[in-house]
Formats: C-alpha cells, sequence, structure tokens
C-alpha cells in the first residue's frame, strides 16, 4: 500500500471519539470535536457538570469565531452522549482522549477502569500537562495505542495540538491522531522526544512562575506587572491575563507541583485561596481581572 493511500485510510479510521473528564479544557476539547463532525461521548463523573461547561462555550464561540446559535447548536448534536457510565461511554470509541484531574492516584484509578472496558484497537491519548508518556503508559495495556495529545486552553483560537508517544508508539498510531488533530482544525506539532510541558509550556511556564514570583515577593501587582510587560515588549497579553486565560487551577496545578521553598509555597497557597474562593479566572468571572469587562479592555489601559 502506497503512503498516500495509506494515509488516507488513516483519516477516516477515527470517527467515535470519546472525551474523558469535562473540565476546562476536556469540555473544549469535547464541543470542537463535535463542531467538527465527529461523533463525540463524554465521560465525567458528574454528567450535570459537563453539560454546563459545553453550554458555557457558547458565547465564546459567538464572540471568537463568530458562530450563529445555529451553528453552535449543530455541534452540539454530535454530542451523542455526557454520562458517567463506563460502558456507554468507551464501548464504540476509536479514540478516547483522557483529561482526568492531574492527580497520579486518580489517573492510575481511571485508567484501570477504562482497559478494563474499552475496544482493544482504540486509541488512547492524555492530555495531560504535569506527567509525560514514559509516566503513564505504565498504566495502560496498549503501549502502542497510547500518545500524548495536549491543547492549549481556548482551544478554537490557540489551536495547537502537540503531540509525543512512548517508546513504544506505533508511528501510525502518531500519523492518525496528527489527521484527526487537523480534522478538529488544530495545527499538528510532533515532538521528536517527551518533555515536561511539551514546547508550550517548556516556554512559557518560566516567564508565568517569574510573574508570579514578583508578585509573591510584593514587588509590584498584577495588573501593574501587566502593563510593564506590554508597553516594553509590545505584547498584546500580560502574563496575569494569560493566567486567568488558562485558569488559575492549572497554573496553581503546574506551580505547586514543583514548588520546593517557603517562598513558592506561600505564592501556591495565595493562588489555592483564589480559587477557593471561586476566582479562578475568565470561566469564573473573575481570577486577577473581573469579567466579562476586565479592566485591560479599557483603550487607556496601557496610558494611565
Amino acid at each position: 500500500m502506497n503512503y498516500q493511500k495509506k494515509a488516507r485510510l488513516l483519516i477516516m479510521s477515527i470517527k467515535n471519539v470519546t472525551i474523558a473528564g469535562a473540565g476546562t479544557l476536556g469540555s473544549q476539547i469535547a464541543y470542537q470535536s463535535a463542531r467538527c463532525g465527529y461523533q463525540v461521548r463524554i465521560w465525567n463523573p458528574h454528567p450535570e457538570r459537563a453539560e454546563k461547561r459545553i453550554a458555557a462555550l457558547r458565547p465564546f464561540y459567538k464572540h471568537d469565531l463568530k458562530l450563529t446559535d445555529e451553528q453552535f447548536d449543530a455541534g452540539l448534536k454530535n454530542i451523542v452522549s455526557i454520562t458517567n457510565d463506563w460502558e456507554t461511554s468507551f464501548k464504540d470509541a476509536d479514540l478516547v482522549i483522557e483529561a482526568v484531574p492531574e492527580n497520579l492516584d486518580m489517573k492510575k484509578d481511571f485508567y484501570a477502569q477504562l482497559c478494563s472496558v474499552l475496544p482493544k484497537e482504540a486509541i488512547i491519548a492524555s492530555n495531560s500537562s504535569t506527567y509525560v508518556p514514559s509516566q503513564l503508559v505504565q498504566l495502560v495495556d496498549r503501549p502502542a495505542k497510547f500518545l500524548h495529545l495536549h491543547f492549549a486552553n481556548h482551544i478554537w483560537v490557540f489551536n495547537t495540538a502537540e503531540i509525543v508517544g512512548n517508546a513504544k508508539t506505533d508511528p501510525a498510531v502518531i500519523q492518525e491522531v496528527v489527521a484527526f488533530a487537523k480534522g478538529i482544525k488544530m495545527l499538528p506539532i510532533v515532538l521528536k522526544k517527551e518533555q515536561h510541558g511539551y514546547i508550550m509550556n517548556a516556554l512559557s511556564v518560566p516567564f508565568l512562575n517569574a510573574a508570579l514570583g514578583l508578585w509573591g515577593k510584593g514587588v509590584a501587582d498584577p495588573i501593574t506587572i501587566d502593563k510593564d510587560w506590554m508597553n516594553s515588549t509590545g505584547s498584546p497579553m500580560g502574563p496575569f491575563m494569560s493566567m486567568d486565560v488558562i485558569g488559575l487551577r492549572t497554573v496553581w496545578a503546574i506551580f505547586s507541583s514543583h514548588a520546593d521553598t517557603p517562598e513558592q509555597k506561600a505564592i501556591a497557597d495565595k493562588l489555592k485561596a483564589m480559587i477557593n474562593a471561586g476566582h479562578y479566572g475568565v470561566e469564573a468571572g473573575e481570577g486577577f481581572y473581573t469579567y466579562p469587562h476586565p479592566a485591560y479592555e479599557d483603550p487607556n489601559f496601557l496610558k494611565e
């Protein structure tokens, strides 16, 4: 079989996609996949929360992509089920994208259950930001069909899909997932080897950590830090604006996992206090800024 013919077959092989975990990114991956024509099932321990997260995407798609309500609803029709039932969620899956919380014990429990019900031919992709493939592949029963598929928050705008396999991943599986990423309007970025933080986070996390360090030390408040960065570099966003978009729960999970010094632990505690108060970013209506009309939308934001 020649390569072009094989590639065409690969593009057709993934039709049914199950998203496991409908948090901030899981819900986005689910809707984006459904919008692009894939049959999507969502597994979530609390289905009602998943439904609310999917519904909350409507104003963003309308604002950012100028979708009408009718167009948004057309995507919803491809979401076949939202449930915590294992058999319903996974029995017909060609691809499972795991987006459960970044807790290793939770992932161990999830994969143990998943592998007992998932068809042997199905591909498993983790969206983990914290763990690398060599850590999670030990939890699955099909290393040749396991890889990582990592997305940025607000995937319909920041549409990269970082893809990296483990030592045993079948190259054809990589190509299938590349084709899927293109099918949901992502730019696939294939890494040659695993890397904590992939490319995007390996570059951005030190930058965001530096901003958190300035805040934690009391050098300046978040708005002042953002203004300085934007004015000095011409960047359209400051680090604390970015953290609100990413979501402070994700920022906290990444930062706290490497908080070794008393100063770093104090910053992690400040982030956790914001999260506990319900101030975890754009999705919550408040983070470092208040939404839907944050201070940086003021035309004079960088002039005062």
